[in-house]
């Protein structure tokens, strides 16, 4: 097995990050504070990495689904939720976004951190996957919206974590155009004019009927 190049630590929690997968920064950690750890039922967490909101959501969830594209993420997820105790409660998928987990139905709960980041050019790494959104820093949060309806129970939730360099105001609209309520319910000032945000979206009826 590959040593692990970091060790990274979250109430509690314990994460070896390996290399080629992304380590642990600001917007894992504001995430990562803001997960309803007390919502149970059926969770996906898109881009795993390293495992970290996989793993936290896992103490109380039904089951978890964690997804990532690069092979050096899930297996490093993996080896971190048995350092944690939860292997048994999270299954490991191998793919891009929501398109391999048709296979699994509907979700509770849906999170994303998301590739961001606007990059003219990407380098062709793994790594890069975790952070690189394409020209417009949309790329990857745009497709994510595109597939994420069919995937939401009815009073299911999706969380995406996005930066201000990649127009949330546009993921706020796009979500309304599928029929979604979209709040934010988290931000974080970083250097050089970027914020980060925490993006809430539930369906607008069940929204609706509940405030």
């Amino acid at each position: 097995m590959r040593s692990a190049t970091k060790q990274v630590f979250f109430r509690g929690f314990t994460f070896f990050v390996e290399e080629n997968v992304y380590e642990p920064a600001e917007d894992s950690f504001l995430f990562a504070e803001n997960l309803p750890v007390e919502r149970s039922g059926r969770i996906v967490d898109v881009g795993t990495g390293c495992g970290i909101l996989a793993i936290v959501v896992a103490k109380n969830a039904e089951r978890v689904l964690a997804v990532d594209l690069n092979p050096h993420a899930i297996h490093c997820a993996l080896r971190n939720a048995k350092l944690n105790g939860v292997n048994d409660k999270i299954d490991f998928v191998q793919g891009d976004l929501l398109g391999a987990v048709k296979p699994y139905g509907k979700f509770d709960l849906i999170l994303f951190n998301a590739p961001y980041l606007p990059v003219e050019n990407r380098d062709g790494s793994w790594l890069s996957c975790s952070w690189s959104g394409g020209k417009s820093g949309r790329e990857v949060i745009d497709r994510f919206i595109d597939q994420v309806p069919e995937h939401l129970n009815s009073n299911g939730l999706i969380l995406l974590m996005q930066s201000s360099l990649s127009s949330v105001d546009k993921t706020l609209q796009r979500f309304a155009i599928e029929g979604l309520h979209a709040r934010v319910v988290a931000r974080q000032n970083l250097p050089f004019f970027e914020e980060i945000t925490l993006i809430e979206v539930s369906c607008a009826q069940v929204y609706n009927s509940i405030f």
